[in-house]
């Protein structure tokens, strides 16, 4: 299946808040954000103009329900141009150019995601994690009427079965939002 001219490559959340395990404890396991990189890349140049990037940052400052989560992730609660909410390099390299949309929510769908990509109602999902960002951004865009295909090989969760159960997940939602992975969206 080629890529149809009116669908874009959303990419979530490739931060190295996210990919840097170090240090970081919200880091995909085991460097199972890395074994998405080739996958993603492939898909972000065959999109080509049609991709948008977002970023997840904490909320300033935390309220509600935040404050309590915040409670058990101090660390995490910075300024939104912290270098830790920096897109990877290889993943700013392919951005540059590009939207990129930051939000202090899991999901990133909503206005300022539509407007990047034009109002657009057909999208790709790549990006982290599956089990949070993904899952959460591909249901809101389905509710508002988005088909979602969600690209599983360039998608990474909080641990294998994690990203499993994810997907899973939403493939209950099929037509609205489907599963593949990058052989078959780039044909």
């Amino acid at each position: 299946m080629a890529i149809p001219s009116d669908e874009w490559l959303v990419v979530i959340d490739r931060q190295k808040v996210f990919a840097e395990s170090d240090w970081s404890d919200w880091a995909c396991p085991d460097g199972s954000f890395h074994t998405t990189d080739a996958p993603f890349a492939a898909l972000a140049r065959a999109y080509g103009d049609r991709v948008a990037y977002t970023r997840y940052v904490a909320p300033t400052p935390a309220l509600d329900a935040w404050v309590d989560y915040f409670k058990d992730w101090p660390q995490f609660l910075v300024p939104p141009d912290d270098p830790m909410y920096d897109l990877t390099e290889d993943t700013a390299a392919l951005a540059a150019g590009h939207p990129i949309v930051s939000r202090d929510t899991f999901g990133k769908w909503g206005s300022a995601l539509s407007e990047a990509i034009g109002g657009a109602k057909k999208i790709a999902l790549a990006g982290v994690a599956t089990d949070c960002c993904v899952i959460t951004t591909a249901l809101a865009a389905a509710d508002a009427g988005v088909a979602v295909r969600v690209v599983a090989d360039a998608c990474a969760g909080s641990s294998p079965e994690n990203h499993q159960r994810a997907l899973d997940t939403m493939a209950l939602f099929a037509p609205l939002i489907t599963i593949t992975d990058s052989a078959a969206v780039l044909g």
